[in-house]
């Protein structure tokens, strides 16, 4: 190692030291952004020994932090290069404010609180759009000298974007909400508000949630349904598509057959 890789990794610990002072866990990675450890983020840690133990074993000139549960942060990483930008500018004002960081690439970093059902992914959302969640890891830039955008608390996620990332949203069956107005007005505002390529996606989540009130006793299916197609209409969609999609979340989370 040369005397200024030597140096860029002293100033890395540390950064690193002053993070886990934070409570933020973190282990070092080479500059391709690979972990430097043998266990990548596996090997994160707050406590300062360690940490000066990893960056003498594994010197590495960049500072991961893990993503998910053990940091209670996720990430929606937007490359810029390969659109993703074009998505940000679309959908920007529909994001909450959260802390940003600017990345290597000219992309971004947006920092929410941990949603502990989400996982890492790429590119579902839109090309140049990956996140950052349970299981994965993110470097961490300001160590590296880029800029914090927007220095606030991390917001959570939007109901709209997560529904974009559930893996499954109806997967759960047994799950009973209690119907109530402010309840089913989100869910009606969170389908009208839906765009072009999101709103089958989101008329399904909402007609599943729908259909875990059904499932109180307290809201009938074809009531229920009703509502969840109408705002759906709205967006665009075909009535016999908003239907389809509609009664498709509500069996799934209700488990009855179509009223």
């Amino acid at each position: 190692m040369t005397g200024a890789a030597r140096v860029n990794c002293s100033k890395q610990l540390t950064y690193a030291l002053a993070l886990a002072n934070q409570g933020l866990p973190c282990f070092p990675c080479h500059e391709d952004k690979r972990p430097a450890t043998p266990r990548g983020f596996k090997d994160a840690t707050r406590h300062h020994r360690s940490l000066r133990q990893l960056w003498s074993d594994y010197p590495g000139p960049l500072i991961g932090v893990p993503t998910g549960d053990v940091t209670g942060l996720d990430v929606l990483d937007i490359d810029a290069r390969h659109r993703g930008a074009s998505w940000f500018a679309e959908h920007r004002n529909r994001l909450p404010i959260t802390r940003v960081h600017r990345t290597r690439s000219g992309g971004l970093h947006l920092v929410f609180r941990h949603d502990p059902s989400l996982r890492c992914g790429a590119g579902k959302i839109a090309a140049g759009i990956d996140v950052r969640a349970s299981g994965g890891y993110v470097i961490w830039w300001p160590a590296a000298g880029l800029p914090v955008l927007c220095e606030v608390s991390t917001a959570a996620w939007p109901d709209w974007l997560r529904a974009l990332l559930l893996p499954g949203p109806c997967a759960t069956t047994s799950r009973i909400r209690v119907p109530d107005g402010h309840s089913i007005s989100r869910l009606v505002r969170l389908v009208a508000a839906a765009r072009l390529g999101e709103r089958n996606s989101l008329t399904y989540w909402a007609a599943c949630r729908a259909g875990e009130m059904v499932a109180s006793g307290l809201l009938e299916a074809p009531a229920a349904a009703a509502i969840i197609v109408e705002a759906a209409t709205r967006t665009g969609l075909s009535q016999s598509e908003a239907q389809h999609t509609t009664w498709s979340g509500i069996r799934t989370t209700r488990g009855s057959p179509r009223a």
